[in-house]
């Protein structure tokens, strides 16, 4: 590489393909970094790309060596703007082992990608609490399949010995860890053998008659406790006032009242009165005592060359007290000085800005309850039967919920919570799933029927064997796409970021400057000394406009503004079944002007069944379909599964018997080809049959033209070179799709179907929903589809693919926006930036709208941040003095300051009351 074109047009060459979510290169160190999907693209792909763009390229890194990193993610407290979070980001990134770290204010976590046997969790806790805050493990690496258990009781080395001696024992467990200094155990294990109910049992049996006690550690509850903290700041402002009210009542309201003014102006010693030793005394723990905080916080900042929002606050505070003690001691040697003491002015500071904390981290609490709510839909206990090999109930107990394990049998009474994702083994009843899925109405389920943790059994008593417990179920895996969603950054939030860095410096330059020239103007006579309050000095009124300055500046706002905003919408759009992955697929959305439609199973309901059979050669039925069958029961297309239930349903005298299949091979976007009872069968497309040779006779062309204007999917098959017969295939169009499309256009959002099937069938689709016959792409492979989104994003669109398939994945990850289908595979919910849990179409609407809201309330956002000070900071500098004389006292400024943070958080607030297109309410499913 000679210069930046060359790093630019190897990047080009690297998002090109598929999988690609990020590729950097470097010109002067000569290297490329790639975070591609495997399951899409390779290593070895991505070189050939950089060598077929004209550069020689060498793997430096080998990707199964990166795949022992481990995310590692801490509560994070005593955050008070961005730029906390951005010295913690800084001082975790120079640890030697850390890959990435990002740390979000709002959410007061960090999440930190490192190499664990380079540095451990425990290095990076102290690391946070160098810089000069609080850290608490929440989870350390991939936590799927290991255990972490607190021992009670046990203080032996020999009694260490016995307990992993006893869990090593243990069938399923492969691998045990011990900790004694912390008396802590992990234990890996194969979850379909045990589990964390039988290593608490193991425990409790290895030592003395109740003497050992385990109990699960870590990740056991990974909510935030928000009530400590409140109660924290309520108990912090409710001391701080004490003390305040007398300093205020003293030196603003007794000194003009009369008799008691008398009293309090009295001297002591020369011209110092009792009424500022009383302000003294009092103010001294306010700014000391309840106010340490902010000096701890202020000289960890500095220290890490960095400054936030309590070295203003310091600052602010400090200035206004010592100048006051210096008043008192003067006038305290002194016969005829008289100054003026600030000491209410520093109290009430602190006082105001503890309850602006107060304020908004009950306000901030609010922010995630969503996830709250969905963690709540968990029961705190189940009840455990054993059933005996004939299935009979031997015994039942109740069990914590987090001690369920794999192929455990529950029972769920009526009207109680579903422990855990498994299958009904007995009874009937009806469950209300609509606080995952978002649907309204009670599901009916029977044996063999599947059901999702946390939600509602209505009627009826079930069994249920437990399929996927702890961090495996469905309501475990949506609180953890929240989370991350609410953890990522929305690139907006960078320009938060850049001004935060430079915000507090140029606050203090601003108050210096301030001070300087009140004082200067005040000496030089530039203005009347009818502007100085008579209680004061030139000095003493550049001080209050300089203190003014530095404590109405709040950098609290602006870092507030993104990540409540993201953090609320993202809760809210899980609550309404669309799962949001972070605020880049947030923002991005927003900008959506094309929305590209795959076809089966997203416009049309993907329940395709045989509606019509026409054969060319002479072969029964019957037969005919057991070797189509046999070979489509390899292949996970929704119409092979349509196929095989037909094959099955054909005769009841003589069940569909599945043959032997050889040289099966699936060709994305075609069909498959096999060979079954000795016979060669390609069953797929025209494309498929063209390319194998395969002709198609009068006959077969216009049924092939009959099943196009029905709208039905023609699935032609072919026997030994010949073309056997043809399978006419309906797929209903969802209801709701024309509604959606139509709703889209209102939006000024284009819509584009791209599908594998045949044209004919795809026009007549498009017919039916609204979709211009230009706008439809048929036949397309899965590369296809992702060349197509490609094609539309240089034509300068923002793309969202819509599709629910493997074969619509590579599109997925090209497009701008990928939606998945919620009752699509789990390639392609992985591969998507969005999740539509219901499999609604109308939620592609919510969801675009939901963005578009939520930055409309980011732009007010930071209208309010940056206005506030933009306007704020010239009032407290005195620019209305000269014509209006008024004058912002500091303690007026802070507590400006504390409303201008929390004002931002409640504007955020707001999204919760968020409400889907009028339009939608009305689509009848």
């Amino acid at each position: 590489m000679k210069c930046t074109a060359c790093a630019g047009s190897i990047e080009k060459a690297l998002k090109r393909l598929p999988g690609i979510k990020e590729a950097a290169v470097a010109v002067i160190q000569e290297k490329a970094q790639v975070v591609f999907h495997p399951a899409f693209v390779d290593v070895e792909t991505i070189r050939e790309a950089i060598v077929d763009a004209g550069f020689d390229a060498a793997l430096l890194e080998d990707p199964v060596e990166q795949s022992t990193n481990t995310v590692c993610r801490l509560r994070v407290r005593g955050m008070t703007c961005t730029s906390c979070s951005g010295s913690i980001e800084a001082a975790l990134r120079k640890i030697q082992g850390v890959k990435t770290a990002v740390v979000a204010l709002a959410t007061e976590q960090a999440e930190i990608l490192h190499d664990p046997r380079v540095v451990s969790c425990a290095k990076l806790m102290e690391a946070v609490e160098d810089v000069g805050f609080e850290a608490e493990l929440i989870s350390a690496g991939e936590e799927r399949n290991k255990v972490h258990l607190q021992l009670e009781g046990v203080h032996s080395q020999e009694g260490f010995r016995n307990i992993v001696t006893s869990l090593e024992a243990l069938a399923g467990v492969t691998e045990v860890e011990l900790f004694p200094t912390e008396e802590r155990v992990v234990v890996s294990y194969d979850p379909d053998l045990t589990g964390p109910r039988c290593f608490i049992e193991i425990i409790e049996q290895t030592g003395p008659a109740n003497m050992y006690k385990a109990r699960l550690a870590m990740g056991a509850d990974r909510r935030p406790d928000m009530k400590t903290e409140i109660k924290h700041y309520w108990n912090l402002f409710l001391w701080s006032i004490i003390f305040t009210v007398p300093v205020f009542l003293l030196g603003m309201v007794f000194m003009y009242t009369p008799g008691i003014k008398r009293h309090i102006e009295k001297k002591v010693i020369n011209m110092l009165s009792i009424g500022q030793i009383l302000r003294w005394v009092l103010s001294t723990p306010v700014q000391f005592i309840i106010g340490w905080r902010f000096y701890v916080g202020a000289y960890n900042a500095l220290r890490h060359g960095s400054a936030n929002m309590d070295v203003l606050i310091a600052l602010g505070t400090n200035a206004a007290y010592f100048y006051s003690v210096y008043t008192v001691l003067r006038s305290a040697t002194s016969h005829s000085f008289e100054g003026t003491d600030f000491f209410e002015t520093s109290s009430m500071l602190i006082s105001f800005i503890l309850l602006g904390k107060f304020l908004e981290v009950l306000a901030k609490g609010k922010t995630s309850e969503a996830i709250a709510k969905l963690m709540s839909l968990t029961p705190d206990t189940a009840i455990l039967l054993t059933v005996d090999e004939g299935g009979s109930v031997v015994s039942e107990r109740e069990i914590s919920t987090q001690l369920i394990q794999r192929n455990d049998i529950v029972k769920v009474l009526p009207g109680s919570k579903v422990p855990a994702d498994g299958e009904v083994t007995w009874g009937q009843s009806h469950v209300n799933e609509s606080m995952i899925t978002g649907e309204a109405r009670p599901v009916a389920k029977h044996g063999g029927d599947k059901v999702i943790g946390g939600t509602m059994n209505e009627n009826g008593v079930l069994h249920v064997r437990a399929t996927h417990v702890g961090s495996e179920t469905a309501l475990a895996q949506i609180v953890r796409l929240v989370e991350a969603a609410q953890m990522a950054k929305a690139p907006v939030q960078k320009f938060a970021d850049r001004i935060s860095r430079y915000f507090v410096p140029m606050v203090v330059l601003a108050s210096a400057l301030t001070w300087g020239l009140w004082f200067a103007a005040g000496k030089a006579s530039w203005y009347p000394k009818s502007w100085i309050p008579s209680s004061m000095d030139e000095f003493e009124l550049a001080l209050q406009f300089g203190i003014a300055v530095l404590v109405i500046a709040c950098p609290c706002a602006l870092g507030l503004a993104t990540p409540t905003a993201v953090m609320v919408s993202t809760g809210k759009g899980a609550t309404q079944g669309v799962l949001i992955k972070g605020g880049a697929a947030l923002e991005m959305a927003r900008n959506v002007d094309c929305i590209v439609f795959d076809k089966t199973g997203t416009l049309t309901k993907g329940e395709p069944s045989v509606v019509n059979t026409k054969l060319f050669q002479n072969i029964a039925l019957k037969v005919f379909f057991t070797i189509v069958a046999s070979a489509e029961a390899n292949s996970e297309h929704p119409l092979a599964k349509a196929i095989v239930e037909y094959a099955k349903g054909l005769s009841a005298e003589e069940p569909f018997e599945q043959q032997q299949v050889e040289d099966f091979k699936a060709i994305p976007g075609q069909g498959i080809q096999a060979v079954v009872m000795g016979k060669g069968l390609l069953v797929g497309n025209q494309k498929l049959m063209s390319e194998n040779g395969v002709s198609l006779p009068l006959e077969a062309s216009e049924q092939l033209k009959d099943v196009e204007v029905l709208a039905r999917t023609a699935v032609l098959v072919a026997v030994d070179g010949e073309l056997t017969g043809i399978i006419s295939i309906a797929d209903p169009i969802k209801p709701e799709a024309p509604a959606v499309i139509s709703m889209l256009k209102l939006m000024k959002i284009k819509s584009i179907i791209v599908t594998g099937d045949n044209r004919g069938t795809a026009l007549a689709v498009a017919r039916e929903v609204g979709i211009r016959t230009e706008d439809v792409i048929a036949e397309a492979d899965p590369k296809a589809k992702a060349e197509r989104v490609k094609e539309l994003q240089s034509a300068g669109m923002v793309i969202a693919m819509v599709g629910d398939g493997i074969n619509d994945s590579p599109a997925l990850v090209a497009a701008d926006v990928g939606v998945a289908i919620g009752a699509g595979t789990d390639i392609a919910i992985e591969a998507a930036d969005i999740v539509l849990m219901k499999s609604h179409l109308e939620d592609v609407v919510t969801a675009i709208d939901l963005s578009r809201k939520t930055f409309s309330r980011i732009r007010l956002n930071y209208v309010w941040a940056l206005g506030y000070n933009v306007l704020g900071i010239p009032i407290a500098a005195g620019a209305l003095y000269p014509s209006a004389r008024f004058r912002l006292p500091p303690w007026i400024a802070g507590a400006a300051m504390a409303a201008s943070s929390v004002s931002v958080v409640c504007s955020s607030l707001l999204l919760k009351y968020y409400k889907r297109p009028k339009k939608l309410e009305h689509i009848v499913h």
